[in-house]
């Protein structure tokens, strides 16, 4: 299977026809349906096919229904497959699971979330992965351009842990009911860590958003969404502090922000020559001390909370230029 390009250079679990069907039979679905023509290469993506995929991951049937959702949702518009599986850049997808289905399928949202150690996180991201190469013709070199690339890019896969969050779920920001499961998935870097040993809300917000706003970051020239995983001793004294997510947004958008004459370092404007890269128009390119933010709109930075208690530590992700994207994980 390596050797008809297949495989992401990993082993993978034969995936024989009785395997295949026991992972099609699990989501109640006909195998011939079709979920999505991926991108860039517009293969089908049937039912059967991202079963085959899941297989050789070395998946459960049960995690079916959370890889068809991400597979969906990564469809819209607003994520713009081809051009995150196209680009130069380092991103890849991120897929992060909310709802009561985290405790069910165990993925993790805990100690060492984005590291190595659960079937779930590891096996759920790796199929996505599998499918886009082997279904969507997302290859390495080829179609696929990016520079350096990540390590995520074998696997990317999270979970919110509700048990910490002293704030609503992830999901519901888009209108889905605390009690429902979803997936959210998202073009990100490997996680920046953002480390904070005191407890004054306002010093570790304002920590954050310097680590946001670094000269380097495609953030600053691309104006996509961004992700801000807060750690459980960070979550903790900023709720017990009253600050509420939409405060913790508005104020990195307020404060995460780098002034024209600093970006111009990253080189010239591109495009319309009083826009820089893609800023938002209020910005004027030609103003040297014009504050340019880090995303458009403070409701382009979204929070979730997950990893291990007992370490200063949050992570931020950093996206490519395109928006995050929410589907309810259906079951039947």
């Amino acid at each position: 299977m390596f050797e008809t390009g297949w495989t992401d250079g990993l082993p993978v679990v034969p995936p024989t026809g009785d395997r295949v069907k026991q992972f099609v039979d699990y989501t109640g679905r006909d195998p011939g349906e079709l979920i999505a023509e991926l991108p860039p290469l517009g293969g089908k993506a049937t039912v059967e096919r991202i079963a085959v995929n899941a297989v050789m991951a070395g998946c459960v049937p049960e995690y079916m229904p959370v890889v068809i959702t991400a597979i969906q949702a990564m469809m819209d518009d607003r994520f713009n497959l081809r051009g995150v599986m196209c680009s130069t850049g380092i991103h890849t997808p991120l897929v992060i699971v909310s709802g009561p289905i985290v405790k069910e399928l165990n993925i993790n949202g805990g100690y060492n979330c984005f590291g190595q150690g659960w079937r779930a996180n590891a096996t759920i991201g790796r199929a996505v992965k599998l499918a886009l190469v082997n279904l969507g013709g997302a290859i390495p070199g080829e179609t696929n351009k990016a520079t350096f690339g990540h390590p995520g890019a074998y696997t990317y896969c999270v979970a919110e842990d509700q048990d910490i969050n002293p704030w609503e779920p992830l999901h519901t920001d888009t209108g889905l009911d605390a009690s429902d499961s979803a997936v959210t998935v998202f073009p990100a870097e490997a996680p920046h860590n953002v480390m904070y040993h005191a407890n004054n809300p306002r010093d570790f917000l304002t920590v954050l958003a310097d680590t946001m706003c670094t000269l380097g970051n495609v953030q600053m020239y691309v104006m996509g969404d961004t992700f801000v995983v807060i750690g459980p001793e960070h979550a903790r004294f900023l709720h017990d502090g009253g600050w509420r997510k939409q405060d913790i947004r508005q104020f990195l958008f307020e404060h995460a922000r780098k002034p024209v004459r600093e970006l111009k370092h990253g080189g010239p404007p591109q495009g319309d020559a009083n826009r820089g890269h893609f800023w938002p128009r209020f910005v004027d390119a030609n103003d040297d001390e014009q504050m340019v933010p880090v995303v458009r709109a403070a409701d382009r930075i979204h929070i979730m909370v997950a990893g291990g208690s007992g370490g200063p530590h949050s992570v931020y992700l950093p996206g490519w230029g395109s928006r995050r994207v929410t589907k309810k994980i259906e079951r039947t």
